[in-house]
């Protein structure tokens, strides 16, 4: 086994991207080692080695941190958005410095989003073998009946994608408005609300209340809060 570590953790570890993101990097002639440009993310560093990124030295690595946000309804979770739109990143605070997210959500939903310096923490946190639960509370336009919950339970298959179990219990309906606390693991693209649209059901409002042990609580909108280094650990362990 090399010794080190690969050279996608390295990037993603010091806060400049995702694991996945640094991948690409490689593979485009943007990073350095020693002074030889790697392409590809086969390739493992050591603590000693001198990494660039488009000819800027790659800075030690920082101490993993981790915040709750509450998201509003109206930004995009990127970092550009092609469209001009707001985003998250732009409402953050300076002093948070470069953060990325832990998994999205959508322009219209809202709740809790997870926060990192850290990529490789950010990759393992939204992987699905995780088993963490993301619960929402969601108002839902529709015929929300026991048969539907049944089948989403077991999952669906919708355009060709296969979304896994959904578990759906109803919480308070008036006339066809229906408040849902909805529960999953893997939270594809815009997963509830295609789910949703399946059953010709149409989601108004998307708010998610938990990421795992993660709790929105009393968070205001648009406030952000770490996680005690103490905490963090606790609830990931080694990543």
């Amino acid at each position: 086994m090399p010794e080190g570590e690969r050279l996608a953790k390295r990037l993603a570890g010091a806060g400049l991207c995702s694991r996945r993101e640094a991948e690409e990097w490689i593979k485009a002639g943007r990073v350095q080692v020693g002074g030889r440009k790697i392409t590809t993310p086969a390739f493992n560093v050591s603590e000693s080695d001198a990494v660039k990124v488009d000819g800027k030295l790659l800075q030690r690595r920082k101490e993993t941190r981790l915040w709750l946000y509450h998201k509003p309804v109206g930004l995009m979770t990127t970092h550009k958005d092609p469209q001009g739109r707001p985003t998250v990143f732009d409402a953050l605070p300076r002093e948070l410095g470069r953060v990325i997210s832990v998994g999205r959500l959508d322009l219209n939903s809202e709740g809790l989003l997870l926060l990192t310096n850290d990529g490789a923490l950010a990759r393992k946190l939204e992987l699905p073998s995780t088993g963490w639960i993301r619960r929402y509370r969601v108002r839902v336009f529709g015929n929300i009946t026991p048969a539907m919950l049944a089948e989403m339970k077991k999952g669906v298959v919708v355009d060709g994608v296969h979304y896994g179990s959904v578990e759906a219990a109803l919480d308070s309906q008036k006339g066809d408005n229906s408040w849902l606390t909805v529960a999953l693991k893997e939270g594809k693209n815009r997963e509830i609300r295609k789910i949703f649209e399946h059953f010709s059901c149409k989601v108004s409002r998307l708010l998610r209340l938990s990421y795992g042990p993660f709790q929105l609580g009393g968070l205001p909108k648009g406030e952000v809060k770490e996680v005690s280094g103490k905490v963090l650990k606790s609830f990931v362990g080694d990543w």
